[in-house]
């Protein structure tokens, strides 16, 4: 608080209203607080009564002044001063000034280190005591001398009173300051008796375990979490109640969130257990990381590709999705045309995706999440798939309860449910039936995509080591390797398969984590650099469609040259240019202070790729998926 501050001016005028003189001292001996009084009473200059005075230099100078009379060796006597002021003990004593005043000190020292010190002016009251000493012959010494001692226990007291509720008061601000450190944890902070009813619970335990009692205080760990999820940590409890302390992950059903719980006994003064910290941790994203860590440690192939085939033929995609995208927006465009342009879009996208499983090859397998609308691309595997399943199948989709694009990879979802609308069709067999691919979210958790069939479902065997390689009901027609393909993707991702028979057939559910895609940004300036002309005119389409102004380029030299250009927000730039430098030059260069994002249809494996410092594009792409990884540059 400055010298400035009405605050600080009203509390020093508030001070300087009390009638004694009082004087605050910290724990490093330092003057923290003084009034008027405080400074007439002694007559100290100006500088002995500001903030941060040493002790040591105000007793130095009242010793000098002969305050506490004939002193031999001063320095040795301010030193034992000082060590009794660190003592911070209360105390009350009574003196005579040179001046033949008396005062009373009385000190009490605070919770924090430090004293507060009141002198207060009783030369009167000592008059007042000597003329009744010398006029009241039937008042005895002893009365007197009780009296006095009792009014000095008196004073001490008040002090050790107020010395009291200043500890109170600190301790209750302590308390204050801890409950409101614990509101503060992404975490659910809890301590809980012997006979499991809650004592204590900071408000994050629907946060962490959704669907919990919102006010556990008092109640039954059973009523709180739910019996199923209780029944699963009680073990934990009943170590922790044991004394020993324990951590354990549990997967907390109706969220489908994996939560990990550490468990620490709360131990008396005798030693005895009379209850249980607790601290529960969301870890779902941890373990969807360290599910798709460990499948991706798995799995590396050994075969190479040439990547300049896969870069021609990503740009001769490009250009595909470009003029058909234009095609699609025509007005007046037929009911066939519109059907055939679809149809078009859907295998260029799906060219793209097979074009990203080769270009894979030549490296570890890694994840491509994009920005995808689950909804139409959920229509366009339909849309593909219905011909090759036959008209003895009818197929249903239903997406709901999802908002916006979501961050998955296409390519490897498409994969997966085309395989098993595919295992569907052979398992109901010539007659046909119905498959149902339905698209809905597990809270804010997962996205689950199941697809069911009216078939006879799967045989105790199928369902116990359908996901294992090679395993197949199909004799010699299969190869065994379509559900361990969709198992080895979908863990990839950090999710999840689940295999069971329903009253009308099997059913194969799909978790995948649930990250919604934040693919809103504020319009800009964006420098395009591409030396391929539909491409380039391609992207500015999108771009444009955005909000987005372009200002376009077809090297590293012009790029540079337009980047003197007032207000550039973003670039996008392909990795390979024509003339010196390419993409990944231009990016080292100026990386630092504007966000870069670069496109390429090289592999994930190509080294020069691997070299960019920024975000990498892979090519075709399509609108949503630019406007996604816009913004995550951005931010």
């Amino acid at each position: 608080m400055s010298a400035e501050d009405p605050r600080e001016r009203l509390t020093q005028a508030g001070l300087n209203l009390i009638g004694q003189a009082l004087s605050i001292f910290d724990s490093d001996l330092r003057l923290a607080v003084s009034n008027r009084q405080y400074q007439r009473m002694f007559d100290l200059p100006e500088e002995y009564t500001r903030p941060g005075t040493l002790f040591e230099d105000t007793i130095r100078l009242l010793a000098l002044r002969g305050e506490y009379g004939h002193i031999g060796d001063i320095e040795e006597a301010v030193r034992l001063r000082a060590e009794q002021a660190r003592a911070f003990e209360p105390h009350y004593l009574e003196r005579t000034r040179t001046n033949g005043r008396t005062i009373a000190v009385e000190g009490a020292p605070l919770p924090q280190g430090g004293w507060v010190t009141v002198y207060t002016d009783i030369t009167e009251i000592k008059r007042q005591e000597a003329l009744l000493r010398a006029r009241s012959a039937e008042l005895s010494e002893q009365v007197l001398e009780n009296a006095e001692r009792l009014a000095g226990a008196n004073r001490a007291l008040a002090a050790t009173n107020a010395a009291l509720e200043e500890a109170q008061r600190e301790l209750t601000a302590i308390e204050a300051r801890t409950r409101q450190v614990t509101e503060m944890m992404p975490a659910h902070i809890a301590h809980m008796g012997r006979d499991f009813i809650y004592t204590f619970s900071n408000r994050k335990l629907t946060a962490v375990m959704p669907g919990s009692l919102d006010d556990p205080v008092g109640k039954h760990a059973d009523a709180v979490l739910g019996p199923d999820t209780f029944a699963r940590i009680e073990p934990g409890f009943v170590k922790a109640l044991a004394g020993q302390a324990n951590v354990l992950e549990i997967t907390h059903e109706p969220s489908g969130r994996r939560i990990r719980i550490a468990l620490t006994p709360d131990r008396g003064a005798s030693g005895q257990v009379q209850g249980v910290y607790i601290l529960s941790t969301d870890v779902t994203h941890e373990t969807q990381a360290r599910a798709a860590l460990a499948q991706s440690s798995k799995r590396e192939l050994a075969a190479q590709l040439t990547s300049g085939l896969a870069h021609d033929f990503a740009n001769l995609l490009t250009i595909i999705l470009g003029l058909q995208g234009r095609l699609e927006r025509m007005p007046d465009l037929s009911p066939d045309a519109q059907e055939a342009v679809r149809a078009t879009l859907a295998a260029a996208r799906r060219g793209g995706a097979l074009l990203d499983r080769i270009a894979a090859i030549s490296g570890k397998r890694e994840l491509r999440p994009q920005a995808v609308e689950l909804r139409p691309m959920i229509e366009d595997i339909a849309a593909m798939a219905r011909p090759t399943l036959g008209e003895a199948v009818q197929l249903e989709t239903f997406v709901g309860g999802i908002e916006g694009p979501v961050l998955l990879d296409p390519g490897q979802l498409q994969d997966s449910v085309l395989n098993l609308l595919l295992n569907a069709r052979d398992a109901m067999g010539p007659h046909g039936g119905t498959i149902r691919v339905e698209v809905h979210p597990v809270r804010d958790t997962w996205v689950e995509i199941s697809v069911s069939d009216t078939g006879p479902g799967f045989s105790e065997e199928a369902l116990s080591r359908a996901l294992d390689p090679f395993f197949t009901t199909k004799g010699g027609e299969g190869s065994g390797l379509g559900l361990s393909m969709v198992y080895d993707q979908t863990k990839l991702a950090g999710g999840t398969v689940r295999l069971e028979n329903t009253p009308e057939g099997a059913l194969v559910a799909l978790r995948l984590p649930l990250r919604p895609a934040q693919a809103e940004t504020a319009p800009m300036l964006v420098l395009l650099v591409e030396d391929n002309e539909e491409i380039r005119a391609h992207t500015r389409e999108m771009l444009r469609s955005m909000e987005h102004t372009v200002v376009e380029a077809s090297s590293v030299a012009e790029a540079e040259a337009l980047l003197a250009l007032p207000d550039i927000g973003m670039v996008l730039s392909d990795i390979q240019l024509p003339g010196e430098g390419s993409g990944v030059d231009l990016a080292n260069r100026i990386a630092e202070r504007l966000p870069v994002v670069l496109m390429t249809s090289l592999p994930p494996g190509d080294a020069l790729r691997a070299s960019a410092p920024c975000p990498v594009l892979q090519k075709p792409f399509n609108a949503v998926t630019l406007a996604a990884t816009l913004a995550g540059a951005r931010r």
